[in-house]
């Protein structure tokens, strides 16, 4: 009967995976379809951000700067003015002119369904959903002035085309004797922008005006690649003075709002794989502002010291925007602190040298799948004699098993004497049943480090590796959680059987338990977790035969 029970359960175990891979098809088919158009919006109020009154001349009020130089002459705002689109090697960008705003940035080198072939949107403007980069002039002759007027730049161009290694783009906007041009900079191959104020004041009086940047976005989380199990971080994070990186969650900017000033800095929006920042000059002291605006929405960013210049003079005001990826590279070369947007958690002084593994074994080899399966190798062969001890350990408990049964069955009812008579049996044998645990425990901090690291780690996003089109997202055929689910039984059988039945029958269900959870995790943990599980096995049988068990 025991060959009909196994044929029973393996065919329920079969049109249990066919309902899952039935239900997935179900869900993608009937996914509400994301509006992805951009709108023209004309900024409100809300957007332009106060002015701390040391920074300025005049006082300014609670909510909106003061407007104490005479009135400029505005351009009158046109609802179907042409959004200013910039196309690079690595960025597709829409610039609202109204304010000169940055109102979507789409990545080609990253797509946003592995099947679609359609760019990855980072930041957008949409009647759904709000996450642009917002940047202007405010103070005393600023271009952003209160009840929501802000500038609408010109440019000799609605469409720009990368076509050398550097690609400007410069909004016109004149404000009685000054011309003020803001410029974008970007380069072949960067996601990192510059933006300048080009002040040329040809006027009789001087210009005094603060730059300001930030991050508008909506408390919505984006659609996470994570699957079941671990959610990625959403929310801001800023360097401090005191602490090199901080993250401020939604929740924390609703309940108090954030206001300090410091040297240098830099403030981040951040999601699972990509993130964006605002970079300001790190000689000069900015005041950081995160807050939630009176619509709902929340805004991250800061404003720079105050500037004067005098007439007939010309003066830059200085600004970086980054949105991408969280390539470690890139953002250690834009800020010192900066590659800690890549969040390793408690466990980032592992996880950091493991990428760096990682990334040198992926260039020898060519493939995130293999370079993870040497990574694991790498990891475990160093440490074989703490597993080769704990393996030994194991192994000898295995073979003292009839005799404890003995025991179990002469002094069962006896719990003092079973325990002198077992103390007396690990002695003769010498074993020691907590060698095979201890060992065991040491490695965790390493395990834990790899799989923060592989949660983390852009690059493993839509990357294959033989069956698996994604190694980010969880196996569609969910071949390797059955792999895992079979070595995490076989493991068990190399080991000894607990002795109490309740925690021998635990110890039968966890396979199942881990290999329903494994469904749902990112094929690249499952393959590091299934190939983590073989190296066991085979040095458990290396080690059980050298000792005759």
């Amino acid at each position: 009967m025991d060959w009909q029970r196994t044929l029973l359960l393996g065919g329920i175990g079969i049109v249990v995976i066919m309902l899952f891979q039935e239900w997935n098809k179900f869900e993608q088919q009937h996914k509400p379809v994301e509006d992805t158009r951009t709108v023209v919006e004309i900024p409100t109020e809300a957007d332009t951000p106060d002015i701390p009154s040391e920074r300025v001349v005049a006082a300014s009020s609670d909510d909106v700067p003061a407007v104490v130089s005479r009135p400029q002459p505005q351009a009158t705002p046109q609802a179907n003015s042409t959004l200013i689109s910039v196309n690079t090697d690595v960025l597709e960008v829409l610039i609202n002119p109204y304010g000169g705003d940055i109102v979507k940035v789409a990545l080609p080198q990253y797509l946003n369904k592995l099947d679609a072939g359609e760019p990855y949107i980072l930041l957008n403007k949409t009647n759904s959903q709000t996450y642009v980069a917002q940047s202007g002039l405010i103070g005393r002759n600023g271009t952003d002035k209160s009840g929501g007027v802000r500038p609408l730049f010109s440019s000799v161009s609605s469409n720009y085309e990368m076509s050398g290694d550097e690609l400007v783009v410069d909004l016109n906007y004149q404000q009685g004797d000054v011309t003020i041009t803001k410029r974008f900079t970007f380069r072949r191959g960067d996601y990192l922008v510059d933006l300048d104020y080009l002040v040329d004041n040809r006027g009789a009086e001087s210009w005094q005006g603060n730059i300001y940047a930030q991050i508008k976005h909506d408390a919505t989380r984006p659609e996470s690649d994570a699957g079941f199990g671990m959610q990625p971080y959403v929310g801001a994070a800023i360097t401090t003075p005191e602490e090199n990186y901080v993250k401020l969650s939604f929740e924390d900017i609703r309940e108090k709002r954030f206001d300090e000033t410091w040297s240098g800095g830099w403030v981040a929006m951040l999601q699972h794989y990509f993130m964006s920042a605002w970079v300001p000059q790190q000689d000069e002291q900015n005041n950081y502002r995160l807050r939630q605006l009176s619509g709902g929405e929340y805004s991250l960013g800061y404003i720079g010291p105050s500037h004067s210049v005098a007439p007939g003079q010309s003066d830059v005001l200085k600004t970086r925007f980054y949105a991408g990826p969280k390539d470690i590279k890139q953002l250690e070369s834009i800020h010192q602190h900066l590659d800690l947007t890549i969040d390793y958690g408690w466990a980032w002084w592992i996880s950091k040298p493991l990428f760096w593994l990682l990334d040198f074994l992926h260039n020898f080899v060519g493939n995130w799948g293999w370079a993870i399966l040497l990574l694991t190798l790498c990891v475990r062969i160093p440490m074989y004699p703490l597993f080769a001890k704990s393996a030994r350990s194991m192994a000898g408990m295995r073979k003292i098993q009839p005799e404890m049964q003995r025991l179990k069955e002469l002094y069962g009812d006896d719990r003092q004497k079973m325990s002198q008579e077992m103390m007396g049996l690990y002695k003769k044998h010498g074993v020691n049943p907590m060698g095979g645990c201890l060992p065991m425990l040491l490695p965790m901090p390493i395990f834990l480090g790899l799989y923060y690291m592989l949660f983390e780690s852009v690059e493993l996003r839509h990357a294959d590796w033989l069956w698996v089109a994604d190694l980010s997202v969880k196996d569609p055929l969910f071949i390797l959680p059955l792999i895992m689910g079979l070595t995490m039984w076989i493991q068990q059988k190399l080991n000894p059987q607990p002795a109490e039945a309740s925690m021998a029958t635990a110890m039968k269900i966890m396979p199942i338990m881990f290999t329903f959870m494994f469904m749902w995790f990112p094929a690249g943990l499952v393959l590091y977790w299934t190939v983590n599980n073989v190296f066991s096995i085979a040095q458990s049988w290396f080690v059980n035969k050298k000792l005759g068990v």
